[in-house]
C-alpha cells in the first residue's frame, strides 16, 4: 500500500498555555496518521514554549518542529504566512490555531477531498463547531451550498484559517504571491488560489472545535447585532483599504492569474482607483458579490461611497486586534 501524502501542520503559537494542550492532543489523535507539526513562537510571555518544547520531546520522531524564525513578534497573520513560505513544497499544508480542537477525522477529510482533486491548485475548509472556551455549546457554523470565486473571495472570506489545508500547487501559490500589508492569512490564501484558477472546496462536514473567547483573533462570541454595530460604527475605509491592497498586489503578479480573473481584476482595480461611474460598473459584475443579500446591500454602499484619497495606513494584524470585517455570519451560526 503506497505511503499517504504527508501533511504540514503549521502552527502560530502567542500566548497560548492555557488552551494549547488541548490542542495539541487533538493532533495526536488524528485518524490521518502521516502529519508532522512545524510551529512558530510570536513572541510569548507564557508557558507556551516550554509546552511545545515538551510536546516535541514528547511526540519524537522529528514530528514537532520549532521554526528557526521562532521568537520576534510579527503579528499571526505574518507569523503563518512566514511557516507557508518555510513550507511551500509540502504536500500539503495546514494552518492550525492554538486555542482550537481538531476532531479526529479532520485530516482525514481534508486529504481526501484534495487526493479527488488532481494536481491543480486546490484549497479546502469546511464548517466548524462553534463552543465556548469550556468546549461547550456545539453550533454549527455557517453552510456555503457553493464557494463563490474570484472576484468574490475580494468582497468576503469563506475560507476559515482554522479548516484550511492546500496542496502543494496551492501553498507555492500563496508562498510566492507576496505578502499585502495588513492581511490575513487565511482570506489572502483564499484570494491567490481563487484568482489563479484553481479549486476552493467546503465542506459541510465540521472537522474543528472552534474555541469562541475574547481573545480571537478574528472570531468573536458576541451576538450578531452587537458585531454589526461596531463595524458600522467602524465604517468602510478599513475594509475598503484592505480591499485596494489585495487588488494591487494581485496585479503585481498578474502573469499567474487566470484570464477571466485578470479581467475581472482589472474592471475592481479600475473601480478601486478611480470615480464612481467605474465603481458602479464593477457593482455590476454579478461575480462580485457577497453571500446574503443583505451583506451585499451594504458592501455596495460602502464600494460605491469609496473614496481613493481616504485609504489607511494600517498595522499588520496581530493577536490583539480584529482584521477588517463587514458585518456578517461568517464562522457563525448556520
Amino acid at each position: 500500500m503506497p505511503e499517504l501524502p504527508a501533511v504540514t501542520i503549521l502552527l502560530s503559537t502567542f500566548n497560548g498555555a492555557r488552551f494549547l494542550p488541548e490542542q495539541l492532543e487533538s493532533f495526536l489523535a488524528q485518524d490521518y496518521p502521516n502529519w508532522v507539526l512545524h510551529w512558530r513562537d510570536d513572541g510569548s510571555g507564557d508557558e507556551t514554549t516550554t509546552i511545545m518544547r515538551d510536546f516535541a520531546a514528547r511526540a519524537g520522531g522529528g514530528r514537532c518542529v520549532e521554526s528557526a524564525s521562532s521568537g520576534p513578534h510579527l503579528g499571526a497573520s505574518q507569523s503563518f504566512l512566514t511557516l507557508l513560505a518555510e513550507h511551500k513544497a509540502a504536500d500539503a499544508v495546514a494552518f492550525a490555531d492554538q486555542d482550537d480542537v481538531w476532531l479526529p477525522e479532520k485530516l482525514r477529510y481534508a486529504m481526501d477531498s484534495l487526493a479527488a482533486s488532481g494536481t491543480r491548485p486546490v484549497l479546502y475548509c469546511a464548517r466548524q463547531i462553534l463552543v465556548d472556551e469550556a468546549l461547550r455549546g456545539h453550533t454549527l457554523s455557517v453552510a456555503h451550498v457553493t464557494a463563490p470565486g474570484f472576484p468574490a473571495s475580494l468582497t468576503q472570506n469563506i475560507a476559515n484559517g482554522n479548516t484550511l489545508v492546500m496542496n502543494a500547487a496551492a501553498a507555492q501559490l500563496v508562498a510566492e504571491m507576496g505578502r499585502p500589508e495588513g492581511t490575513v492569512h487565511d482570506w489572502w490564501s483564499y484570494i491567490v488560489v481563487s484568482a489563479c484558477g484553481g479549486k476552493i472546496i467546503f465542506d459541510e462536514r465540521p472537522g474543528v472545535l472552534y474555541r469562541l473567547h475574547k481573545n480571537n483573533l478574528i472570531g468573536s462570541a458576541r451576538p450578531l447585532p452587537a458585531r454589526a454595530i461596531a463595524a458600522i460604527r467602524r465604517g468602510p475605509a478599513i475594509f475598503m483599504t484592505m480591499m485596494r491592497r489585495h487588488a494591487d498586489a494581485l496585479a503585481a503578479q498578474a502573469s499567474l492569474l487566470a484570464p477571466q480573473a485578470r479581467s475581472d481584476l482589472r474592471l475592481v482595480r479600475a473601480a478601486l482607483h478611480g470615480g464612481l461611474l467605474a465603481r458602479l460598473a464593477a457593482l455590476r459584475c454579478r461575480r462580485f458579490r457577497r453571500r446574503t443579500l443583505l451583506e451585499n446591500i451594504l458592501f455596495s454602499v460602502w464600494f460605491a461611497m469609496d473614496r481613493p484619497e481616504q485609504a489607511l495606513a494600517l498595522p499588520a494584524w496581530s493577536a490583539r486586534e480584529p482584521a477588517p470585517q463587514i458585518p456578517s455570519r461568517e464562522s457563525r451560526v448556520g
